[in-house]
């Protein structure tokens, strides 16, 4: 039996703490991204930790510590530069495959390994996936198989299925 999730207020210097090094890794301000005061609140889930901004799930922390949007949190997807992947991969991504060079169609922004990115498909544009680039956008450029982007939230994943259910 997997244990129920918490949720509790972080503290107000543990919160922006929290929200300021999310921002600085995506290089905008905190309060263009959260607003002025924002609530934060974090969810202990079997899933991972959920951090709850003014009543909605936008970010997530897996037990590495990678801090990362939700695939809910619409208003950070215009800041991450986007990989744009054929029809073809788009079940094996919703499925929880990484990305693979030949999958590709498009590269959109600019960034470097270790950033994070948003999957979208080719046809509609739609949100697939977060994931981490595995080289910078200048090699990523010149390669032809292989994996090139680590695939850590997508759409149906547990974390994906929990907030979901949870709305």
């Amino acid at each position: 039996m997997s244990k129920p999730s918490q949720r509790h207020f972080l503290k107000e210097k543990e919160g922006k703490q929290l929200l300021l090094n999310f921002s600085r890794k995506l290089k905008v301000d905190t309060k263009q991204l959260f607003g002025h005061k924002p609530h934060v609140e974090l969810t202990e889930t079997p899933v991972a930790e959920i951090i709850v901004i003014n009543n909605k799930p936008l970010l997530a922390r897996y037990s590495s510590g990678m801090l990362f949007p939700t695939l809910i949190f619409k208003g950070v997807f215009s800041l991450l530069p986007k990989i744009v992947v054929d029809m073809g991969a788009v079940p094996h991504i919703c499925g929880g495959a990484d990305v693979m060079a030949p999958g590709v169609v498009r590269i959109d922004g600019n960034f470097s390994e270790n950033d994070l990115l948003l999957i979208v498909d080719e046809r509609y544009g739609k949100s697939l996936a977060i994931g981490v680039a595995l080289f910078s956008l200048e090699a990523m450029k010149g390669l032809k198989h292989g994996k090139i982007v680590k695939n850590i939230h997508y759409v149906g994943d547990a974390l994906w299925n929990f907030i979901k259910t949870s709305d």
